[in-house]
């Protein structure tokens, strides 16, 4: 007679997350719909052992308005009933970090939860399951035993989904670490379809002798993703899969267990090598617009069912790094906090200043997609604020200085011009632009304001169709409803990268309307083009010469830094015609401005971008436009 085979472990993980910089009443408002809800849920229908991972972000919020949270998951974590999961103490996207920095970043969070909870986390919840090979070293570096990626990572490698109900184990630089498979089906059956098809799913594990069933998620998808509180809870799903469950586990098919648990009890299924990855829907969203609507092309013709098979996850888009270079505004945060790092660990690594550092490498504000904050002002603001507090700390008592290098790693020198008091980037290749001006008191980047730009969902939000309720039983899934979102019309596409002092010769017929909406052709733009720069330092102000190449019309710049942190232009240009010579500021707030411009056009800017909650308007900051009749010759401008 056969044996019975022994039930399969359910390793049930939750990643609680909010980024720095986020509302209070948001924070609040997901305690109160997602956060104690689920507990009081699990903690009602015994659902444990379970595994939650709550990034650093939350818990300082937590710790200062919402302690007993925190105390109830230190009860469950001290009567063994759940496992607490480390990462990057910010919640950084790993890849992204110098090397020192993953390693600190991680033993921070380490530390932390071991004097918050009294226990050593042994694994990692990998943000947005970004994986890079070396980033394995890293992790066993900063004392963690194993991670959790998506099974997409396996299956991308060659591995069949079979396959991917055991850890494995991994090495770079000489270091091993184990790795866990997130089931992408459990990821799209909970909570989204009848608890019946997780319960014939989890059987069918079972009856192949699968050993594990891994699920580990975005807490925010039992209450806080749009329609789930009323799904999960009101709606009572939530309930009828502990009743599932406690059938699954009555029957002997399932119990559940920690990942650590599984670490020890259950043998590897020996060694794997996997390749740069995310999950699917990143991997789109990173791709450039045009390439992201041929990937959707390519998956609509191979239909859901053919993508949904191992030839169908061999179909992919980018890699997260690549955000930096579709969106300049994420890659030079990404370079400043880089060059801060540094910056620190040659002043002796300051913790205040590693504090601020840390806090600035939170992931949020750095990508977009239907989740990813990068279109977010205050989020944006709120690392911009951490950077500035470093660098004001490290550049205490310094003088005026001016640094030529490749601030960006674009291939093309920036000039850097910083002080006590303010720091400012100049693109001498990019018209002489001011890419940031940081003044250190005020802790903002005044040039901190997203560019209008095309992206795929654009296209597709102009011919999709509405949104329908699952007729099925289930309720439908974010990426579900993104592909729903409906758009009457075009939104603008800005003619450059916004920076301050971007300069065109625009005709009579150029109205202010179009040039709001960015429909226009200028006469000619300098906004892409590269000057020569000679700079020069007198005393409190250094003035950077910039002059137009040959074969262009004619242009002198000269842009004026001072010590402390007040910036200005002046312009000498040699056109015929009978346009307008034109100056572009583009501003995240009021900035006190004095110029000799002969008119002032003024101009909210304005983008149209998808999130969980639909199609937003958000308004990033306000354009500024100097004109000056193109005979004139001169002009001039002094801000702050």
């Amino acid at each position: 007679m056969t044996a019975p085979l022994p039930p399969t472990r359910f390793l049930f993980g939750f990643h609680l997350h909010q980024p720095v910089g986020n509302f209070d009443h948001v924070l609040q408002q997901h305690v109160e719909q997602v956060y104690a809800p689920l507990l009081d849920l699990l903690e009602r229908r015994e659902l444990f052992p379970v595994t939650f991972h709550v990034s650093g972000p939350l818990i300082e919020w937590l710790e200062h308005h919402c302690p007993q949270y925190l105390d109830r998951l230190g009860r469950l974590v001290a009567d063994g009933r759940m496992e607490l999961l480390g990462a990057g103490w910010t919640e950084p996207i790993l890849a992204s970090l110098l090397r020192e920095d993953r390693v600190e970043q991680v033993v921070r969070m380490r530390e932390e939860i071991a004097r918050r909870f009294g226990v050593q986390p042994r694994g990692v919840w990998l943000t947005e399951r970004v994986w890079v090979p070396d980033v394995a070293a890293d992790i066993a570096d900063a004392g963690m035993e194993f991670a959790i990626l998506d099974d997409r990572h396996f299956l991308i490698t060659g591995f069949e989904r079979e396959q991917l109900h055991a850890p494995y184990e991994t090495e770079s630089g000489h270091r091993r670490l184990s790795l866990f498979a997130i089931d992408e089906r459990l990821r799209y059956l909970v909570p989204f379809r009848p608890t019946e098809e997780f319960g014939a799913y989890v059987r069918s594990l079972h009856a192949r002798g699968a050993p594990l069933a891994v699920l580990a998620d975005d807490g925010e998808k039992f209450g806080g993703w749009p329609g789930t509180y009323d799904w999960v809870y009101t709606r009572g799903w939530l309930d009828r899969f502990a009743d599932e469950l406690d059938r699954l586990r009555s029957d002997g098919i399932l119990t559940l267990s920690t990942f650590s648990e599984a670490k020890d009890a259950v043998p590897t299924a020996g060694l794997a090598y996997l390749p740069v990855a995310s999950y699917r829907e990143m991997e789109s969203w990173a791709s450039p617009p045009a390439a992201a609507l041929r990937l959707q092309a390519i998956e609509k013709e191979l239909g859901e069912g053919r993508m949904a098979s191992e030839a169908g996850v061999l179909v992919r888009g980018s890699h997260w790094r690549n955000f930096l270079s579709k969106y300049s505004e994420s890659n030079r945060l990404h370079k400043k906090a880089q060059w801060l790092s540094l910056l620190c660990r040659g002043h002796g690594n300051p913790a205040p200043v590693r504090e601020a550092i840390a806090r600035a490498q939170c992931n949020d504000a750095y990508w977009h997609g239907v989740f990813g904050g990068l279109y977010l002002p205050h989020l944006r603001a709120a690392l911009w604020r951490e950077l500035a507090i470093a660098e004001g700390l490290l550049r205490a008592g310094e003088t005026l200085k001016i640094e030529q290098l490749d601030f960006d790693f674009d291939g093309r020198e920036e000039l850097w011009i910083h002080s006590e008091e303010a720091s400012v980037i100049i693109g001498p290749s990019r018209g002489g632009a001011v890419e940031e001006w940081t003044r250190f008191s005020e802790g903002r980047n005044l040039l901190d304001v997203l560019t209008r730009r095309w992206e795929a969902y654009h296209e597709e939000a102009l011919h999709s169709e509405p949104a329908h309720s699952a007729a099925d039983g289930g309720a439908p899934s974010i990426h579900e409803l993104e592909h729903a979102l409906r758009l009457e019309q075009r939104p603008p596409v800005d003619l450059n990268d916004r920076a301050l002092f971007q300069d065109r010769i625009l005709s009579h017929d150029v109205s202010r309307e179009a040039w709001a909406a960015a429909s226009y052709q200028p006469v000619f733009s300098w906004a892409s083009v590269a000057f020569s720069a000679d700079v020069k330092q007198t005393g409190e102000q250094v003035s950077v010469m910039l002059t137009s190449p040959e074969g262009t019309p004619s242009l002198a710049k000269e842009i004026q830094v001072s010590a402390a942190g007040a910036v200005g232009a002046s312009y000498r240009w040699d056109a015929s015609g009978d346009g307008w010579f034109t100056v572009e500021l583009t501003l995240s707030g009021e900035v006190a401005l004095v110029h000799d411009a002969e008119e002032v056009w003024n101009a909210a800017v304005e983008t149209v971008s998808k999130s969980e909650r639909g199609m937003e308007r958000t308004r990033q900051g306000d354009a500024v436009l100097l004109r000056w009749p193109l005979a004139r010759g001169t002009g001039s401008i002094r801000l702050g």
